[in-house]
């Protein structure tokens, strides 16, 4: 047989077995790998929602923890897996947009090799001082800023994190110079500005939440679009004269890139109305994670290609680097 006829054949093989995968599927567990450890933010609600897609499709969602290389390792293991439609991954913008700028070599490309599910919610971030610091509003902490150029510092989780991504754009729509001091972890970095070391972060609002009540952290501005839910009384970076200032962290869940459209629309439309349901966004809304309205894989993909064109610059800008 020419190698022409075997790929015909094996094309049509393919487009036949198509419908089948559809049909049948789900006929055994499926796997949602997640790039954080177990009790993060994150993981809690991949448990939230594969508890739910296992009642609504008959068969064990399993979650896999993966951790490591600010979540490269796990999004490439999705990536490569069998387009079946039996494995599925965490997606967030750290890991489908961040990643793309800050690795040589991710092992694997977003917009590729993923195909978006559905983006479910988004984590605003919070410019926190400590308590003593006389700043009240951002407008404070920028004189601050121009008063000691390149010396006021700011705590991140890690190169690449979002609180780090926050202080670039910060830079990049103000002008000023800060110092960047990036912790091994999250926890670390919060503590530096509850102890002094730092002067301020800009964390997700719900890791700092405990902290800002308990009078431990002043909180400055939200990184949102709009007001958070969990910090009504707080502006936003553009209520407080930053034009063009918005990180709010989305995160969702995606499949190969060549699993069955079939497969896919199912998945969104799942994904989708477990999202809209009272006790599961009383739950993602208790995270810190405010739920997005429901959108099609097209949608996800425009978010990615979008979110792409906006932050590899500013990363590029910023040098920053994760190896």
């Amino acid at each position: 047989m020419s190698i022409t006829r075997r790929t015909l054949v094996a094309g049509a093989i393919a487009i036949a077995a198509t419908p089948a995968v559809a049909d049948t599927w789900p006929a055994k567990p499926i796997r949602m790998i997640v790039p954080l450890a177990p009790g993060a933010t994150a993981d809690i609600v991949a448990r939230l929602f594969a508890e739910e897609l296992g009642k609504s499709l008959g068969q064990t969602v399993v979650v896999d923890n993966k951790t490591g290389a600010g979540g490269t390792i796990a999004t490439a293991e999705a990536a490569r897996a069998p387009a079946d439609g039996y494995t599925m991954v965490l997606v967030s913008q750290g890991t489908m947009v961040f990643n793309m700028g800050l690795y040589k070599t991710p092992g694997y490309d977003s917009l590729k090799d993923l195909m978006p599910v559905a983006v479910s919610g988004g984590v605003s971030n919070v410019l926190i001082v400590h308590p003593d610091n006389p700043a009240k509003t951002v407008e404070d902490v920028l004189a601050q800023a121009r008063a000691k150029p390149g010396e006021l510092t700011y705590s991140s989780g890690g190169v690449g994190t979002s609180h780090h991504m926050s202080g670039v754009l910060l830079e990049l729509r103000t002008g000023v110079k800060l110092q960047h001091v990036p912790y091994r972890a999250t926890p670390a970095g919060i503590m530096g500005v509850v102890n002094g070391e730092v002067v301020m972060g800009m964390f997700n609002t719900p890791t700092v939440i405990g902290q800002i009540k308990g009078g431990k952290l002043k909180a400055i501005a939200v990184t949102s679009e709009k007001r958070s839910d969990l910090l009504p009384d707080v502006p936003t970076m553009m209520e407080s004269g930053v034009k063009d200032y918005v990180v709010n962290t989305w995160m969702g869940f995606a499949v190969p890139a060549k699993v069955p459209d079939a497969v896919t629309a199912r998945l969104n439309a799942e994904i989708n109305r477990i999202g809209q349901l009272p006790h599961v966004r009383e739950k993602m809304l208790a995270q810190g994670i405010e739920m997005l309205p429901p959108g099609s894989p097209a949608a996800g993909q425009k978010l990615v290609r979008d979110d792409l064109e906006l932050w590899i610059p500013i990363i590029k800008a910023s040098g920053a680097s994760a190896g």
